[in-house]
């Protein structure tokens, strides 16, 4: 089977520090992925190999067959990869149009154009319609940022990401500081999205395990820098020993 995403033997270190050892792991279409393990299992380090933030130490990080160790978000997305971050990177000021339309202009390479081509390109405006429906927030167009719920900012950040018409989106904590009853709501629309946006995969950097279990298709476990379990969810939670190594508890979540 084809392979979008991968790492052949890539292992980081900074001086005596090790924090990635030996890692290979491969993103295939029409996966839902989720990274997990601990603080400082390396979960971090393996995102910014992935999104071409570090160079890693020795081995090779390919997307589509390509190197692409440390070429930068910016020429990754253009390539396909994008990576939706933690901490929600609208710009509260613009309204929830203006921060699709920066996504959409910066894609089609018209950067310094943004809200004359906002008024003027019919193509602009309907491609910010079409991401704004598939996001449940063609009602909320006109809504500046600032004033939408942490669920809909949530939504908004990832479609500004799936504006750039990414093969493979990178969501990492998608649901933090949400409640716990709009999380699965969130996710849902996400995967949703997804498909309807022709991303074929996405990877998921997730503590929730209750999501993990949900929506994954497989699991890669980390743990002190290496690929503790590479498993689809019924094989990973039915090994307690490797729940309580990765997660640090026993327990139980449905798949």
């Amino acid at each position: 089977m084809t392979v979008l995403l991968e790492t052949k033997g890539v292992s980081k270190r900074y001086g005596a520090l090790r924090a990635l050892e030996d890692v290979s792991i491969a993103i295939r279409p029409e996966e839902v992925v989720s990274v997990v393990g601990p603080n400082g299992a390396g979960k971090t380090t393996l995102v910014n190999l992935l999104t071409g933030l570090l160079t890693p130490s020795s081995g090779e990080v390919l997307f589509m067959g390509d190197n692409i160790a440390g070429i930068g978000p910016v020429r990754l997305a253009e390539r396909g990869l994008v990576r939706s971050f933690q901490l929600i990177q609208i710009f509260p000021q613009l309204t929830v149009a203006e921060t699709i339309a920066a996504a959409v202009v910066s894609r089609q390479k018209k950067r310094w154009r943004l809200f004359a081509s906002l008024r003027s390109d019919q193509a602009i405006g309907r491609r910010v319609a079409e991401v704004a429906e598939i996001f449940g927030l063609a009602h909320r167009l006109t809504v500046p940022a600032a004033t939408l719920s942490q669920g809909e900012k949530k939504l908004l950040d990832v479609a500004s990401a799936f504006a750039l018409d990414p093969r493979i989106i990178l969501l990492d904590e998608p649901t933090s500081g949400v409640s716990t009853g709009e999380k699965h709501g969130i996710m849902r629309t996400l995967i949703g999205a997804g498909k309807r946006a022709g991303v074929q995969s996405i990877l998921l950097v997730e503590h929730d395990m209750d999501l993990v279990a949900a929506y994954s298709q497989r699991i890669i476990a980390l743990l002190e820098g290496r690929v503790r379990a590479d498993l689809p969810p019924d094989q990973f939670f039915s090994d307690p020993q490797l729940i309580e190594s990765v997660i640090g508890k026993r327990a139980s979540y449905r798949c």
